[in-house]
């Protein structure tokens, strides 16, 4: 990924949804949003694991139109849940396609299993699990996981537990796991899959307003997130614009 914008203390890949296609064969993907944006300035766990990611690719239109004020925009914003479902149709007739969903609630995951390899007409998900809340904290239950997985044969693993739990998961655990390839951190990709989210309908995502979509479903949590949390993106960019922004570990290592 040679194209790169700078968005306050990463880089996001200049890539387009069908160059990510053809390319995306190995390494880490992990997908930015405004709200990875407001934890990259205080998580040092999580910033470090963004600059070590083979794949830093703009999950938010928002993030895209806000990058329309830089000198580098992105190319163009790609959602991880929409970005997945184009994954395994691009793949769906190569048999060397082997994927595993980890995450989402008990069932959901091997729900998302059926659909998935329904819609594709042969068994490209070979593994679903759904960890017990908590599982990031015990090794056994890690353990269990590295068997499961390694058992199933897949080389493509999809973590959504959620952020930035699952990036952190992914780098403390993938040696684990030598026979994956690719690893997606891809959030609520598995409820979307199984039919336990419904996606935003088109004009949401067009007008770039998916958060009032997912307020309208979660109101509580994501008032709080959109509302409060997420808004400090915006003082970050400003200074980011006005050339005042300060990348807080940047600092720290000076």
């Amino acid at each position: 990924m040679n194209r790169k914008t700078k968005m306050l203390n990463i880089e996001i890949a200049r890539i387009s949804k069908n160059e990510l296609l053809e390319r995306l064969d190995s390494g880490v993907l992990v997908t930015p949003n405004v709200d990875h944006m407001v934890t990259l300035q205080k998580d040092r766990e999580f910033y470090d694991i963004y600059h070590k990611a083979e794949w830093v690719v703009c999950d938010s239109r928002i993030l895209y139109l806000c990058s329309k004020l830089t000198k580098d925009r992105i190319t163009e914003a790609i959602p991880g849940s929409s970005f997945f479902t184009a994954y395994y149709q691009y793949h769906k007739d190569d048999p060397d396609c082997r994927i595993f969903l980890l995450g989402a609630a008990e069932g959901i995951a091997e729900t998302a299993m059926r659909r998935i390899n329904a819609s594709v007409g042969r068994q490209i998900i070979v593994g679903a699990h759904s960890p017990s809340f908590g599982f990031e904290k015990r090794l056994d239950e890690c353990e269990d996981i590295y068997r499961i997985i390694n058992s199933s044969g897949a080389n493509v693993v999809l973590v959504g537990v959620g952020a930035p739990k699952q990036e952190k998961w992914i780098f403390r655990h993938k040696d684990s796991m030598p026979g994956v390839k690719l690893w997606m951190a891809l959030g609520a990709t598995i409820d979307f899959e199984a039919g336990n989210i419904k996606r935003a309908p088109a004009i949401y995502r067009k007008l770039a307003i998916e958060w009032l979509y997912r307020i309208f479903q979660e109101p509580r949590r994501m008032m709080r997130r959109y509302f409060g949390r997420d808004l400090v993106f915006f003082i970050h960019l400003l200074r980011q614009l006005t050339g005042t922004y300060k990348d807080p570990f940047r600092q720290q290592q000076q």
